[in-house]
């Protein structure tokens, strides 16, 4: 006899819901709904099951449009599904400012929710101004939007944060030093290879008709280099160097015919390819469609020897978002260094690709602070104007930042101590003190709160403003120093650092607002509404104070800290919803009793 196919699917299935049901009302459950349908597998991510991504016994019920009027306000498009209203995260995101993404780890994939978008850590040992500067490892800074690039002359950022043309900005270039001082200790040693350095190391250059190429011992550097000229083509080094875009180069260039270093970059997958051009100009960086152009202020009287750091990846993006294309992170893996060409005339000497050259990162920085210190006053100077919030007077050009100099610090501290004893570093750092001892109104950094408590003002505006992290960071700045310098030198970094921890202490609850932190004190100084912290600067609070709290055992500091990551995990709002329903409780059971 001949068995219809479909005929005995459909019997099977037919005694396997009859069985299904079966079982499900002998155990007590409910019948489900038989209108489910497939399609509910596009909104599995949309409710919570018992296991990750096991479906195998939970079916979805299907879901109808809903409109959600939202506090009378404005209507969002939600679902219902049975008795459940599930509304759109990304509006929750941006109504509760809650924070989520879906991630896929041990091979399923989960919704992560949490109630801020930044992270605390937590010091393992007592700070040590000797090591990593609080979790700055994890810093990239010049990655950030409102740097403009590195400058290829002074090798630190150029912000533009309040201008767009650029300008040296103290506080972040602090930071720049800083974070690569810290990565420094946590990161692997660099890989490293020389290319050329005019005596061992002799790579096969190709010499254009009528330029020339030569090596010597140059007096200057007292160092065998390359010397070379050229007219129309440059001098052309050939290879495929993968992973590692860190070059560092000795470079003497003639400022008479236009000499430049060019790197050319190439993507491994689409075969397009940048020309980075690193010469003489007074422009900080300039591209045209694949030519990117980093200036360096070289000598126009007496060519010098000028010594680049540059990451090669960092200096190809920031040229291409000066045109204005697409931000977009740039893989190390999908790109290869093919070309080097040397243009024009000069020297060249220790010609190297690295995959990481942070202590030269550091030093940059240090020895920016060392070259743009106004001696007199001891202060790093803002140059742009900052508007100030209304009810405050702007600051112009020229301002200081406790924020700044106590950064300055942390970066000349670790200077000196990292290069034996460096002398210009220390006294640097100890100049920086000047402007702790002199009012903001008189165009330092110190401020008194109600006339009683020194702060040390990060934005030395009128009225004082009292920014706690920038203030915090000050204080950090000069422990570091009082730390890290002979006792002759500490005495007043210690004066000023015990009146800070003192003044810290009498102000720090002002900045809790029982569900966050404040930014600063301006609700109080001109009357208006607060300034909440964002969650970044909230956890910048804490992190600053947890790692105060292992050089000062005052437990205000660690019970505020923990208190303030409670705002964070939202759980002084969890401890209130669970008073409420136990007192909801009690009150059920006494009307229980009553009735009875």
């Amino acid at each position: 006899m001949r068995i219809n196919l479909k005929t005995t699917l459909v019997c099977l299935c037919a005694v396997v819901v009859f069985v299904t049901l079966s079982i499900w009302t002998r155990c007590g459950g409910e019948i489900p709904s038989l209108t489910r349908s497939l399609h509910n597998e596009n909104i599995k991510s949309d409710v919570m099951q018992d296991g990750p991504n096991d479906h195998g016994g939970s079916e979805l019920q299907s879901f109808e449009e809903l409109d959600c009027n939202i506090n009378g306000e404005y209507t969002i498009g939600c679902r219902r599904e049975g008795e459940e209203v599930y509304l759109p995260f990304s509006f929750l995101h941006k109504y509760f400012e809650v924070y989520g993404k879906l991630a896929t780890y041990d091979g399923y994939e989960r919704f992560e929710w949490s109630h801020s978008y930044s992270k605390v850590y937590y010091p393992k040992t007592k700070y040590d101004p000797r090591g990593v500067f609080l979790y700055f490892e994890n810093y990239n800074v010049e990655v950030r939007e409102r740097v403009k690039c590195i400058s290829a002359s002074e090798g630190v950022p150029v912000s533009t944060q309040w201008e767009s043309q650029g300008y040296y900005y103290p506080t972040q270039i602090a930071q720049f030093g800083l974070s690569h001082y810290s990565k420094n200790l946590t990161e692997p040693e660099p890989r490293r290879k020389i290319l050329e350095d005019g005596f061992v190391i002799k790579p096969t250059w190709v010499v254009p008709h009528g330029g020339s190429m030569t090596r010597s011992f140059d007096q200057q550097s007292s160092s065998y280099v390359l010397n070379y000229h050229t007219t129309e083509t440059g001098l052309i080094l050939r290879m495929e160097h993968v992973l590692d875009f860190v070059l560092s180069a000795d470079l003497k260039l003639s400022t008479n015919d236009n000499s430049s270093l060019i790197v050319i970059l190439q993507n491994r997958e689409k075969k397009d390819s940048w020309s980075l051009h690193y010469t003489c100009s007074n422009r900080l960086i300039y591209a045209k469609d694949e030519d990117i152009y980093h200036g360096m202020d070289c000598d126009q009287d007496n060519m010098s020897w000028h010594r680049i750091t540059r990451d090669l990846l960092i200096d190809l993006q920031k040229g291409l978002l000066y045109q204005n294309k697409p931000r977009r992170k740039l893989s190390r893996s999908k790109f290869k260094v093919t070309t080097i060409i040397l243009e024009g005339s000069g020297q060249l000497d220790n010609l190297t690709l690295s995959s990481s050259e942070h202590l030269a990162h550091f030093y940059a920085a240090a020895q920016w602070f060392v070259a743009n210190q106004d001696v007199d006053t001891g202060g790093w100077a803002n140059s742009v104007k900052r508007r100030g919030a209304p009810g405050m007077h702007d600051l112009l050009p020229g301002w200081y930042s406790a924020m700044g100099q106590g950064h300055g610090m942390s970066v000349l501290a670790r200077a000196y101590y990292h290069s034996g004893g460096d002398q210009q570093y220390l006294e640097t750092a100890v100049r920086a003190l000047r402007p702790f001892r002199v009012l903001s109104k008189d165009g330092g950094v110190l401020a008194m709160f109600l006339d009683q408590v020194p702060w040390y003002e990060e934005y030395p505006t009128q009225p004082p403003s009292f920014v706690l992290n920038g203030f915090i960071y000050s204080l950090i700045g000069l422990y570091d120093l009082l730390t890290l310098a002979p006792s002759k030198y500490v005495e007043e970094a210690n004066i000023l650092f015990q009146q800070g921890m003192h003044s810290l202490k009498k102000l720090l609850l002002a900045f809790d607002t029982g569900s966050g932190t404040n930014y600063d004190l301006r609700h109080v100084t001109i009357g208006t509404a607060p300034k909440i912290a964002r969650w970044d600067y909230h956890s910048t609070h804490i992190n600053q104070l947890l790692l105060l709290a292992t050089i000062d055992k005052d437990p205000l500091l660690s019970t505020t800290a923990t208190r303030w990551v409670g705002y964070m995990n939202d759980e002084q709002e969890i401890n209130i919803l669970e008073r409420d329903i136990r007192r909801l409780k009690s009150e059920q059971d006494d009307d229980d009793i009553k009735n009875k």
